[in-house]
């Protein structure tokens, strides 16, 4: 399977005054503002360290429904929390939490599945930092 998709980001002003906008094709994201004060204070409004987390986390997550699949197994649900720590100008980690609801498979399996998830996702595949996960069934 190939494609491209595509998004957007226009600025004005300078990096700590100006303010700017994030589209992405589908239009999933319409002009969501970013700005210095969203990025590394508070503020309201989008960054790109929560889009990269929720780009890993929703990949992460299909890629391990993927897995389990492949082993015969159906999640009634899985959930993906991506913290992504942002230190000294750059993304020095990123922590991946999931539980799964999964009928018939045992702990060690889901973990081992989880874990190959990980490394086969093409989103962490793509990033040069520390990936973690902490992987639980849901009982």
């Amino acid at each position: 399977m190939n494609f491209t998709r595509n998004a957007s980001a226009s600025w004005q002003g300078s990096i700590k005054e100006g303010k700017g906008d994030i589209t992405t094709g589908s239009g999933a994201l319409k002009k969501a503002v970013y700005a210095f004060g969203t990025r590394f204070k508070d503020e309201n409004g989008t960054n790109p360290e929560e889009l990269i987390g929720a780009a890993h986390a929703g990949c992460y997550t299909m890629q391990l429904s993927g897995l389990l699949g492949e082993n015969d197994y159906t999640p009634d649900e899985l959930h993906t929390d991506a913290q992504v720590t942002f230190k000294d100008g750059e993304i020095v980690k990123i922590a991946l939490s999931v539980s799964g609801k999964v009928p018939n498979i045992k702990e060690d399996e889901f973990v081992k599945i989880a874990e190959k998830a990980k490394e086969v996702c093409p989103v962490s595949k793509l990033l040069d930092t520390e990936i973690t996960l902490d992987a639980k069934l849901k009982v």
